[in-house]
């Protein structure tokens, strides 16, 4: 058995500037990853701080990050070859069925994940309505990558500002693709960003009837449910490991989900 709660020293193999924010981390290593899991990255005196998986092609998986704290500010100093901790993955992933249609939600960073996503489903025959929302232009995530993956993914992108795309929350284009009925069916929805854009997508496929999944994030330490750290009120589930991926119906059951979370001392912050 391989064991994944131990980091593996991984260099660095590529760096990739997405916007002026966000740098993609590229390391040659097999993961057997699933779209939705996580890796926990280790820079030794430091942090030790969950990742998003953007994408796993077998040989090599890539991280995107945006520079927001201690430890993501670390690893943008960082340069290919370094050596970065990694162990994993975790987590229960993203699910869906052959030839559906998708509908991908993404807010900021949750276009990378989305994107894992993407190209595994397109692979397997769905077609995709990518929904990428942000502040403004320059804060736009993946886009271009999106825009690659060919006649079976139509991006929408809409943000805050109107610099570029509908103006306003990505949450409008999501009510105009459920009130079209031309067209095929939506079979599910998937939403990974800011919780409040969550839970405001979560009312809106709860209200149309139409399957959501929602990667719900918490305060993650260990990865594998031991610590009990991510436990949700009052569900008690460990996102790291009943999580972060789960049905529109669990994540409603979750009375924290869109209104608060804790930090790793446990105490509540409101969104």
């Amino acid at each position: 058995m391989i064991r994944c709660d131990i980091p593996k020293a991984i260099p660095i193999k590529k760096i990739m500037q997405e916007n002026p924010y966000v740098k993609t981390f590229v390391f040659e290593h097999t993961l057997n990853s699933q779209p939705g899991q996580f890796v926990n990255l280790w820079i030794p005196r430091i942090d030790e701080k969950p990742m998003s998986i953007a994408y796993d092609g077998g040989k090599e998986f890539w991280v995107s990050m945006f520079a927001v704290g201690p430890f993501s500010k670390a690893m943008h100093s960082l340069k290919v070859g370094d050596m970065v901790g990694v162990r994993g993955p975790y987590g229960k992933p993203f699910e869906f069925k052959k030839g559906q249609r998708l509908v991908m939600m993404a807010g900021g960073y949750g276009a990378a994940p989305l994107y894992n996503l993407t190209v595994r489903a397109i692979k397997q025959g769905c077609t995709v309505d990518f929904v990428v929302g942000a502040r403004s232009k320059e804060h736009l995530l993946y886009v271009n990558r999106i825009k690659k993956l060919g006649a079976s993914v139509k991006l929408h992108v809409a943000t805050d500002d109107g610099s570029v795309g509908k103006k306003g929350y990505n949450t409008l284009i999501l009510e105009e693709l459920i009130a079209n009925k031309k067209g095929k069916k939506i079979g599910c929805v998937y939403a990974c960003g800011p919780e409040p854009m969550m839970k405001k997508v979560s009312d809106i496929c709860f209200a149309s009837k139409v399957n959501a999944q929602i990667s719900v994030e918490r305060y993650m330490k260990c990865g594998f449910g031991v610590c009990g750290q991510c436990s949700v009120d009052p569900k008690g589930f460990r996102t790291c490991v009943e999580g972060p991926c789960v049905s529109n119906e669990v994540a409603r059951s979750v009375v924290e989900f869109g209104k608060y979370h804790r930090d790793k001392t446990g105490k509540m912050h409101k969104f």
